[in-house]
C-alpha cells in the first residue's frame, strides 16, 4: 500500500507543478513561440519535398546509407523546428529566468529524441516494427526527459503475478518484449547474411544450401531466445509448466504445420526436389524458386506462383522433369494418309525438327510407325530438349508447325475422318412449294 501511496503522491506533486506552469504567462508565451517555429518547420518541410527526389536522389548507394539519409532528409522540417526553438530557448537565458523556458528545453529534448531514435530505427525494413521500436524508445526517452521513468519504472515492478517460486512482473514482460525484438532484429541480419554465403558455396548442392541455411538460422534464433530470457532474470524452467498444453496444441491444431515442416525436412534431406528442379505438381507445371519451411514456391509459364504444401509434394505423386538430369523427351504424335510412303514420311518427320533450335541433335530424333488405324498411317516423334524450364508446350508446337510445312511442301496428306452413310430402305423425301402443296 505504501508503494502505491508514494506514487500516487508523486503525481499530486506533478500535477501541482503543471498547474503552477499553465497559469503563468510565459507558458503561453512559450506556446506562442513554439507554434512560430511549428510553422517555420512545416515551410522547410514543403520545400524540402518539392524540390528533393528522394528515389533518384539517393539511387545506387548502400542500403543502410541510403535509408538513413533518407529518414533524415525526411525529417529536416522537424530539425528546423529544433533549432527554431533552442534559438529561441537560448534568447530566453540570457534575458529572463531558466524556469521561464523550461516548457520550450522539453520541446527541444523530445524532438531531438525522436530524430535520433528515427535515424537509428530507419535500418528496419518493415514499416510496422519500424514504428513499434521507435515508439517505445521515444515513449522511454520522453519519461526520462520528464523526469517520470524511475516512478513509471518503479510502478511497472509493481504490477506481478506469481508462479511458484517465479515472479512475473510487467516490467520484466516488457524488458523481455523489448530485448527480444532488437536480440531477433540483430539475429535475423546475421542468419541472413550467413544465408548468402552459404548458397553461394560452390561443395554444397542446392538442397543442402537451402537445408544448412535454414538450420543455421533455427539454432541462431532458438540460442537468442535463450540468451534474452536468461539474460533478464526469466527461469526456462517455467516454461515446462506450459510443455503439456504445447503437446496438446501440436496434437490437434498444429499437427498439419509439424508435418509439413517434418517434410520440407526430408525433402530437403533426400535432394528429390530442390531449387532449381521443374516439376509437375497435379495440374501445376513449373519451376521450383524456393523451399521453405511450410510450402514450396513453384512459378509457372505463365508468372503465377504456386505455394504448395511440403507435405503434397512427400504424399503425392510429383513429376520431376530434372531430377537425375536435365534432358527431357517429347513425344508428338501425328497421323498421314494411307496414300503415303510411311518410310518417306519417317525420314522427312526426322529431317523437319533439325531446324527448331531446342531440339537436341544428340539423342537423335526418332520417328516410330505406331499403327495401322482406320483412317490413317499413326505416327509418333520423339525429340529430346535440355531447357524444360523454358516450356514444353511451345516444342511441340513448333515441332507439328513443321511438320505441316514440311508435308504441305511433299505433297503428304493429314486425313481426316470420312463417313459413308448407308441406309437400309428407300427415303421417301416430301418437298413442300411456296403455295403449301406437295
Amino acid at each position: 500500500m505504501s508503494e502505491l501511496q508514494n506514487e500516487i503522491e508523486t503525481l499530486l506533486r506533478f500535477a501541482r507543478s503543471m498547474g503552477a506552469e499553465i497559469t503563468s504567462p510565459w507558458f503561453y508565451a512559450q506556446l506562442a513561440m513554439i507554434a512560430v517555429a511549428a510553422g517555420i518547420g512545416a515551410g522547410v518541410s514543403w520545400l524540402v519535398r518539392r524540390r528533393l527526389d528522394l528515389v533518384s536522389l539517393t539511387m545506387g548507394w548502400p542500403a543502410a546509407i541510403r535509408l538513413m539519409v533518407r529518414t533524415f532528409i525526411e525529417n529536416l522540417g522537424l530539425i528546423a523546428f529544433i533549432i527554431v526553438v533552442a534559438l529561441l530557448q537560448a534568447a530566453m537565458l540570457s534575458l529572463t529566468w531558466p524556469s521561464r523556458s523550461y516548457l520550450l528545453g522539453v520541446i527541444v529534448n523530445l524532438a531531438i529524441a525522436w530524430v535520433v531514435i528515427e535515424l537509428i530505427a530507419s535500418q528496419i525494413r518493415n514499416k510496422l516494427a519500424f514504428r513499434a521500436v521507435a515508439v517505445s524508445a521515444w515513449l522511454v526517452a520522453a519519461l526520462s526527459i520528464l523526469g517520470l521513468l524511475d516512478q513509471t519504472v518503479a510502478y511497472l515492478d509493481s504490477i506481478a503475478i506469481r508462479f511458484g517460486n517465479f515472479r512475473m512482473s510487467a516490467l520484466l514482460a516488457l524488458k523481455a518484449i523489448g530485448f527480444l525484438i532488437v536480440a531477433l532484429w540483430i539475429v535475423s541480419g546475421i542468419g541472413n547474411y550467413l544465408d548468402r554465403q552459404i548458397r553461394n558455396a560452390a561443395d554444397l548442392t542446392p538442397s543442402l544450401q537451402v537445408l544448412v541455411g535454414k538450420l543455421v538460422k533455427l539454432f541462431l534464433f532458438t540460442l537468442t531466445i535463450v540468451i534474452v530470457l536468461n539474460s533478464v532474470g526469466i527461469d526456462l524452467s517455467v516454461l515446462v509448466l506450459f510443455s503439456g498444453a504445447l503437446g496438446v496444441g501440436l496434437g490437434f491444431g498444429l499437427q498439419k504445420i509439424m508435418s509439413n515442416f517434418v517434410s520440407g525436412v526430408i525433402l530437403l534431406a533426400d535432394k528429390s526436389i530442390k531449387p532449381g528442379d521443374v516439376i509437375s505438381v497435379g495440374d501445376s507445371f513449373g519451376w521450383v524458386d524456393t523451399m521453405g519451411a511450410r510450402y514450396c514456391s513453384i512459378v509457372t509459364r505463365d508468372g503465377r506462383e504456386f505455394l504448395v504444401p511440403n507435405e503434397d509434394l512427400v504424399t503425392q505423386r510429383v513429376i520431376n522433369w530434372s531430377h537425375s538430369h536435365d534432358r527431357v523427351r517429347l513425344d508428338v504424335p501425328f497421323g498421314v494418309s494411307y496414300a503415303s510412303d510411311p518410310h518417306a514420311v519417317r525420314l522427312l518427320a526426322i529431317a523437319a525438327v533439325a531446324a527448331i533450335p531446342r531440339v537436341l541433335k544428340t539423342p537423335e530424333p526418332v520417328c516410330h510407325l505406331l499403327k495401322f488405324s482406320d483412317f490413317s498411317l499413326d505416327f509418333v516423334l520423339r525429340v529430346w530438349i535440355r531447357d524444360p524450364v523454358e516450356g514444353v508446350i511451345n516444342v511441340s508446337g513448333a515441332v507439328m508447325l513443321e511438320l505441316w510445312d514440311t508435308f504441305k511442301r511433299e505433297g503428304i496428306e493429314i486425313p481426316y475422318p470420312v463417313r459413308d452413310v448407308r441406309t437400309i430402305e428407300p427415303l421417301h423425301i416430301v418437298v413442300d412449294d411456296a403455295r403449301g402443296g406437295h
